[in-house]
């Protein structure tokens, strides 16, 4: 008894000495398990939290005084804004994400590392040229050079995703060389842009997905697609466990983050014969599946971090003896 008031105490203690920020969480619905998470995990360390719809904010963009209107109204003096944004909304997501860096707001993810991730055949060329495990890839724009581009791949099966797709729409698993040269001379014809890559069988239609928070995995789990099903991802049925990483894998996630420049992803790779690749770095992962799998508040683990960060910005503020840059209004 004396050792759990003696520990309500310290916690006391440390929550007075935080300094309180006001956080922006840039969501289309306060409802969603990944936002309202975020919102507890921060009030109940002691910080005010406002849930906004991306679509709504629009920006007053000038050299000297950036703001940001919300339904009629100046937003001011926010000092971390959380990034929630769906891949649908990309461009002006991260349109409005810029203000806020423009006014000093500190971004959980920054603008351009979202935008890099979110460009698959971009992510992937970066991650290859730092030397990062992938499938191998192939990317052409010309039906003639189909034939080619299946070969490159080491031919069927294999897969092809459409760029723009998420959550496993727009991938596609053909079995076989005239199933790959259909499939790809459909979406050719259709001027979508895809890639093509081989399939890693040994995985077993399962990957794992791993949380980087700062510069460690902070969860992990296994994700195991459901029968007749190769795409592993939990919006189209698959199931979550959790997993013990090998060394390698735990530093290849880290790597991914960091090539990305993101703080916070889901880093999604598979195991294969010649070691972890690397599928997708997302940039704005649910918390629902992994805390579910691995236990650990998440939510808590990425509203410290941000805290880490601010007191950083703050006391380097306070250490400079010339302030060339204020806290603006956000």
């Amino acid at each position: 008894m004396i050792i759990a008031v003696f520990n309500v105490k310290i916690s006391l203690i440390l929550s007075l000495n935080r300094e309180t920020m006001k956080i922006a969480i840039l969501s289309r619905n306060p409802k969603l398990y990944s936002t309202s998470r975020l919102v507890e995990a921060a009030e109940t360390r002691g910080h005010e939290v406002r849930v906004l719809d991306v679509l709504r904010c629009y920006m007053n963009i000038t050299s000297h005084n950036p703001s940001i209107h919300y339904r009629g109204e100046d937003l001011t003096r926010f000092d971390a804004v959380i990034p929630r944004i769906g891949a649908s909304v990309t461009f002006y997501g991260t349109a409005v994400l810029r203000q806020f860096e423009m006014m000093n707001v500190f971004p959980l993810n920054e603008s351009v590392a979202i935008s890099r991730s979110r460009d698959k055949l971009r992510s992937v060329q970066l991650l290859a040229r730092k030397g990062i495990g992938l499938p191998v890839t192939g990317f052409a724009n010309n039906p003639d050079d189909i034939e080619d581009l299946i070969s490159q791949v080491g031919g069927a099966p294999l897969v092809i995703k459409l760029l723009q797709g998420t959550q496993g729409i727009g991938v596609v698993l053909a079995e076989t060389h005239n199933a790959a040269e259909s499939v790809i001379q459909a979406f050719m014809g259709l001027n979508a842009n895809i890639m093509v890559q081989e399939f890693i069988k040994e995985a077993g239609g399962s990957d794992i997905r791993c949380f980087v928070v700062g510069d460690k995995v902070v969860a992990s789990m296994k994700r195991q697609a459901s029968d007749g099903e190769f795409r592993s991802n939990l919006h189209r049925g698959g199931s979550a466990e959790l997993i013990r990483l090998t060394p390698e894998e735990r530093s290849t996630a880290v790597r991914a983050a960091k090539i990305m420049g993101l703080n916070v992803c889901g880093v999604d790779m598979l195991r294969s014969n010649h070691g972890p690749v690397i599928m997708e770095v997302n940039s704005s992962p649910g918390l629902k599946g992994i805390e579910a799998a691995s236990q650990k508040d998440i939510a808590q683990l990425i509203i410290q971090f941000i805290e880490k960060r601010f007191e950083s910005m703050v006391t380097t503020k306070h250490k400079s003896p010339t302030r060339t840059r204020t806290r603006g209004k956000g």
